[in-house]
């Protein structure tokens, strides 16, 4: 049983807040315990490791970060909802001071090597589900805006675009940090997959 001396759900918000501004190999227990105002032993008892840690903190930010984007897609024109979920999606990368980025690429690019430090197969799932429960969102969308005739394209093709647009964008805003230049990107995107529907099954 995990200790009763700390409340298990502001740990998490606490170990991902850490995790996030400065990646998994960057943050260590004493840091999160320091934080929590909790003893690092504790953590320790009840998580067993940084990564397991990591992957709870992730799972819960991964679920309340998928219901922000069922919220921003619920409604509107087919292209107000993709404008609505690339907003959402930017803002998320741009969230902090300084901005934090995209804590799902940051954590892919600390999955380990053979034997290495780092992140193993199970973050690697994690960050896999992510992006497949996001792309399952946006092909829905292009479901419903294809029976509403506002797309003639196959609906996976151009979800599975949009999300690898994405993360393009993740790693742009790392190199520019330029918020205008991500949102005309995402513009252009969203013309061409909804003038051009086909332009992704070329691909």
């Amino acid at each position: 049983m995990r200790p009763r001396e700390f409340d298990h759900d502001e740990v998490l918000r606490i170990a991902f807040d850490q995790f996030w501004r400065k990646g998994v190999r960057g943050t260590s227990l004493a840091d999160i315990a320091r934080d929590a105002g909790v003893q690092r032993g504790s953590l320790y008892n009840a998580y067993g490791s940084k990564e397991a840690l990591f992957l709870l903190a992730y799972e819960r930010y991964a679920n309340e970060y998928l219901v922000t984007l069922q919220n921003v897609l619920a409604t509107g024109t087919l292209r107000e909802r993709l404008v609505a979920f690339f907003d959402a999606t930017i803002e998320n990368f741009r969230a902090g001071s300084p901005p934090r980025g995209c804590p799902t690429t940051r954590g892919l690019m600390e999955l380990a090597p053979d034997n290495g430090e780092g992140l193993g197969d199970d973050a690697r799932r994690a960050f896999a589900n992510l992006l497949d429960r996001i792309t399952a969102l946006v092909e829905k969308v292009f479901a419903e805006g294809r029976k509403l005739g506002e797309f003639s394209g196959t609906p996976a093709t151009a979800a599975l675009h949009i999300v690898t647009v994405t993360r393009g964008l993740a790693v742009l805003e790392r190199a520019f940090g330029d918020d205008p230049k991500l949102r005309q990107i995402a513009a252009h995107t969203i013309d061409l997959v909804l003038t051009e529907p086909t332009l992704g099954e070329r691909v």
